[in-house]
């Protein structure tokens, strides 16, 4: 199953939410890569086992489950992270587009593949829409530590 959500960065009509720029917004986003622990609850470490010119692979370790990740991205526009299907997970994967329809007017796309399946009966489709609400509340939480990464001046 796919879904997918925008979360708005910049509001350029509400003068009291600090603006984001396009590089501090992907500056975040590289912060994800390399320490995702303060991004996913629950994950006790984030190794980051190789990296290549166009990849990274990282190990996620949950305590009950270790998860390898591939971590690929293009500067400045996007990132995904594909989980490498094992006897623990299933797979899936998590595309993050940076998107700017007008001048500073930035945005993040959340796009997730999954292995839930697209006819869920009704005992699925209620977990489902649970797991749908999970992640859209962990994608504005993400929002919410890149805006106190960026307000921070953490380096990258």
């Amino acid at each position: 199953m796919n879904f997918e959500h925008l979360i708005q960065i910049n509001d350029l009509q509400n003068p009291l939410i600090a603006p984001l720029s396009r590089d501090q917004l992907w500056q975040g986003l590289l912060h994800r890569v390399d320490d995702a622990v303060p991004f996913l609850p629950g994950l006790e470490s984030c190794t980051i086992v190789e990296r290549h010119a166009d990849h990274l692979l990282r190990k996620l370790d949950f305590g009950a489950a270790v998860i390898h990740d591939r971590v690929t991205l293009l500067e400045r526009q996007w990132v995904r992270f594909d989980i490498l299907p094992s006897e623990q997970h299933a797979g899936g994967s998590l595309t993050i587009s940076i998107e700017e329809p007008e001048p500073d007017a930035l945005f993040l796309r959340f796009a997730y593949a999954t292995s839930f399946g697209n006819t869920p009966n009704s005992e699925d489709r209620a977990y489902i829409d649970y797991v749908k609400s999970a992640y859209h509340q962990s994608d504005v939480d993400c929002v919410t530590i890149i805006r106190t990464l960026a307000a921070r001046g953490t380096p990258q």
